[in-house]
């Protein structure tokens, strides 16, 4: 008796192991959708390709096309309609909701936590924030990172008025870096880190998260529109699907998703993707397991921080209105 109990428990066990994985919704009909990167592919893309070369969208009869951006935006794309899906930022998302009335939704977080900061070289003649004033820096010019540097350049004693800014240019950040151009920028660590630490730079990385209260957030994420929720919630529900059971293989098989990523796209630096894959892979699932899944309390401090920085022109009283949980096979 007690060997049957113990086998039902062990069963028990396994199976509640998979609680989190990902359920099949097969369409009728074989659909076509159009999903618009944020930027050139990535390491924050790799589920995408993963579930492109293991047929998890095939399985469910999506026919994924996955295209970057050129003359719009994805925000702009899913708005619109010339996209079914894209990769945001929980900062784009919410400025695009509140300020222009975009009928946007985030459908699915990437990575748990924020993984950005503001990056500099040892031999800047920065040791601190504290160091900025008369220092330049550089990056894109957006409203919302404009209103970011000069919030750390305040708690820590300097005008921003002190600091120069200057667009990043044709250079990616950290040749700009070692080239001069400016100061210091601010980078994704997964990403332009290890490129700064595979090209053997000496640097600090100032992890804006840990030093700004409520600034953790979700970035990137995946968005839809509000209309294909309402009118076509089956094919979110296998997209979502699809994308999760890609992710959580590349979470637990870094290094083999990573070879996917550079089979899709060749022109990456094979060194950047192995090392950037190795370290992301962790921030793709929360401590249970599950990928995609967003709170909203982080959407409710988060969004409170925009407003109060001004970047956001009124208050979000429900933010639940900004994402969803609702097709992710992992629900909270």
């Amino acid at each position: 008796m007690r060997k049957v109990i113990l086998a039902l428990l062990i069963f028990l066990l396994i199976f509640s192991s998979f609680g989190c994985s990902p359920k099949e919704t097969k369409l009728s009909n074989l659909t076509k959708v159009t999903l618009m990167l944020d930027w050139t592919p990535n390491t924050n893309h790799t589920g995408i390709y993963v579930a492109l070369d293991k047929g998890y969208f095939k399985e469910r009869n999506l026919d994924v096309t996955v295209v970057q951006p050129s003359e719009v935006w994805p925000e702009q794309a899913v708005s619109g309609g010339k996209a079914d899906f894209g990769i945001s930022f929980q900062e784009s998302l919410t400025q695009y909701v509140v300020n222009e009335g975009a009928p946007l939704v985030a459908i699915s977080a990437i990575l748990q936590h924020d993984t950005s900061g503001l990056i500099w070289l040892k031999d800047s003649g920065i040791t601190s924030p504290k160091d900025f004033a008369n220092k330049t820096y550089g990056g894109w010019g957006s409203a919302w990172e404009n209103a970011i540097v000069d919030y750390v350049a305040k708690e820590n004693g300097v005008d921003p008025s002190t600091i120069k800014k200057v667009e990043l240019g044709v250079f990616d950040q950290i040749t700009g870096l070692q080239k001069k151009v400016y100061d210091f920028t601010w980078v994704y660590y997964g990403w332009e880190g290890i490129d700064a630490e595979l090209r053997g730079l000496k640097f600090d990385f100032y992890s804006l998260r840990d030093h700004i209260k409520n600034f953790d957030h979700y970035t990137p994420i995946f968005i839809t529109s509000k209309s294909m929720i309402e009118n076509h919630p089956e094919i979110v529900k296998a997209f979502v699907e699809a994308i999760s059971q890609g992710y959580t293989y590349a979470a637990k098989n870094p290094d083999e998703a990573a070879k996917i990523l550079l089979k899709y796209a060749p022109e990456l630096d094979k060194n950047l993707v192995m090392k950037s894959q190795e370290w992301i892979s962790p921030y793709y699932l929360d401590e249970s397991g599950c990928f995609g899944v967003m709170k909203e309390s982080i959407f409710r401090n988060f969004t409170d921080l925009m407003y109060n920085l001004g970047i956001i022109k009124s208050k979000v009283n429900d933010v639940n209105t900004l994402f969803t949980n609702e097709f992710l096979p992992c629900k909270k």
